[in-house]
């Protein structure tokens, strides 16, 4: 499982470490992926999904469905995006 999540798109940091002899190491800060399952009541099924703690909150917010609208809709522009690039007509 990548850290990346699928609600926020939050990645990880990258950045260096400082000791206090100045020697400077390189370093990543992980988002807080969970993996959460939740219930579509409009396909009557289970999904299950790696979000971020921001991520769970803007579920609770939002709703369930209305997120998975949103990926899906983003998932669908990029396979189009990725489509053209390559010469395919659509």
């Amino acid at each position: 499982m990548s850290a990346h999540c699928q609600v926020t798109g939050r990645k990880p940091g990258f950045g260096k470490s400082v000791s206090h002899s100045h020697k400077r190491t390189s370093r990543r800060w992980n988002p807080n992926i969970q993996r959460k399952t939740y219930y579509l009541p409009s396909e009557d099924r289970r999904i299950t999904v790696h979000v971020c703690a921001k991520g769970i909150k803007t579920i609770d917010r939002d709703g369930i469905e209305a997120v998975v609208a949103r990926i899906r809709a983003s998932e669908a522009k990029r396979s189009t995006k990725h489509s053209r690039a390559r010469g395919n007509k659509i």
